[in-house]
């Protein structure tokens, strides 16, 4: 990259503010991996935060210097916002330079209903993101049928606001079976009314299945992966023609985090991807299955804005004050014309935590009961004796009903042991301590020491399974 010593530098200046714009002309290829880290100092920029860098189009880049992030505080969403515009988008947030991020929910050219997906690690803001979503669907007529697998915590101001609500993975099944069901039925009327596209309520609304915490039922160990994965294929494939539609809300980014299914990671590159604040686990994930588009390159989201980098003095106490994250909402919409400007969210709901549903939320679905009718959750038959599937001739309901619970079925029990999580972790390539400890943080299980962390490690190193330390710092499984 040239140094921008020797760039042509605009100043942009405006009633409270001085912009510093570089434009920047890169070698042949654009930037490979280019290390902000480095950019600022060449800079003499302390806060990482106030330094935009953007790759544009062929050789050209473009540097900017803010006096602080232009994203560091944002407006409340607003009840206009969630109208869909003529291009059946809602506007969700802002880029940095002040172009609306938009995401589409329908597409008034083809009918299609949209495959979107929402990637963030803890506390990014994906539940914040999926909020502003499902109020959008309520305010125009969208009918939503919605697994929240955090038990319903992760979103509840949706209760009474979604045509269907379920909480566990038995219960997300049922709704996936009953969803897929529905689009075929569609798919079959359709055919014979000769129809080849969807019409909003000409006869059917448009729908979504949104499944919440995703990566809970399509990780390794879930005892409904395959399945999941197949159904939720099915609804990206058959049901997006029909008008119903897929969200998926993730903590990784990795194929094996989505059921290990090159057909469902490629479905979801052709929908709305938007990232949000990431690991360096994710990051080299999105790259390697193909979400990330080729050649581009993200700054990264700090978790902290503001702080600056400075070595503290010998007895001087040390001012922590200020370091609470604040970046909730900032993200990259990887599928957009813009996949490598950073944006971020409008302020969905209230700064300081509620005992009991945000009343700001709950003002954005409104009070009108939500639109559509719940979906009939469907449920294999349990098995007899001999392990086939009884039939109502055997004498039991064995009926599909939203009621049915299978006490015969028992299912797997997931690893939960400390080495289990750090092997799986290890599963997609070497990792540094650090990473390690926020892979595991972000895996569902119970919170990892590092002190145990690293008793597990020398253990599993006695053992064979991970290679010995070397010079590099990472930890690695070990090549059988």
């Amino acid at each position: 990259m040239t140094s921008p010593a020797n760039l042509a530098k605009q100043h942009v200046e405006g009633k409270q503010q001085v912009m510093r714009e570089y434009m920047l002309r890169t070698r042949p290829g654009g930037v490979k991996g280019a290390d902000h880290d480095a950019l600022c100092d060449l800079l003499e920029i302390d806060d990482p935060s106030r330094v935009i860098f953007e790759q544009g189009r062929g050789r050209q880049a473009v540097v900017r210097v803010f006096p602080v992030n232009p994203l560091a505080k944002m407006r409340a969403l607003t009840l206009e916002d969630l109208e869909l515009d003529e291009n059946g988008c809602i506007r969700i947030g802002s880029y940095y330079d002040g172009e609306p991020l938009r995401m589409r929910v329908h597409d008034p050219e083809t009918g299609n209903a949209q495959r979107i997906i929402i990637f963030g690690t803890t506390g990014a803001g994906k539940s914040r993101a999926l909020q502003a979503f499902l109020a959008a669907c309520k305010r125009n007529g969208i009918v939503v049928h919605l697994a929240d697998l955090k038990g319903g915590q992760s979103v509840p101001e949706a209760t009474g606001n979604v045509a269907t609500h379920v909480r566990t993975l038995k219960e997300a099944m049922g709704l996936l079976r009953a969803a897929v069901a529905k689009a075929e039925n569609r798919f079959n009327r359709y055919a014979d009314m000769g129809r080849s596209g969807f019409l909003i309520n000409n006869p059917d609304p448009l729908e979504y299945v949104v499944i919440d915490e995703a990566n809970r039922l399509l990780e390794k160990g879930s005892p409904f992966r395959a399945e999941a994965a197949r159904l939720i294929k099915e609804i990206g494939r058959t049901g997006r023609s029909v008008g119903i539609g897929i969200v998926l809300a993730a903590q990784a980014g990795h194929l094996d985090e989505l059921g290990g299914s090159d057909t469902l990671r490629a479905m979801l590159k052709e929908g709305e991807v938007i990232l949000l604040r990431w690991s360096s686990q994710m990051m080299a994930s999105l790259v390697g299955d193909g979400l990330l588009p080729a050649g581009e390159n993200l700054q990264p989201i700090p978790k902290i804005l503001g702080r600056a980098r400075r070595i503290q003095r010998w007895g001087e106490p040390a001012d922590r004050s200020k370091e609470k994250p604040n970046s909730q909402g900032m993200c990259y919409h990887l599928t957009s014309a813009r996949p490598s400007s950073m944006a971020r969210f409008f302020l969905v709901g209230s700064l300081a935590p509620h005992d009991g549903y945000d009343p700001v939320i709950r003002q954005l679905y409104g009070s009108a009961p939500p639109p559509g009718e719940p979906l009939t959750l469907i449920f294999p038959p349990p098995k007899d004796d001999k392990g086939g599937q009884k039939t109502a001739d055997d004498g039991d309901d064995a009926g599909y009903g939203a009621g049915d619970e299978d006490d015969s079925e028992s299912l797997p029990a997931m690893p939960r042991t400390l080495k289990d999580r750090v092997l799986a972790a290890l599963e997609s390539g070497p990792l540094s301590e650090a990473d390690l400890l926020a892979a595991l943080d972000e895996d569902g299980g119970k919170d990892a020491k590092r002190g145990s962390v690293r008793t597990t490690i020398s253990t599993l190193r006695g053992e064979d399974k991970i290679a010995p330390k070397d010079a590099s710092g990472l930890i690695s499984l070990t090549l059988m």
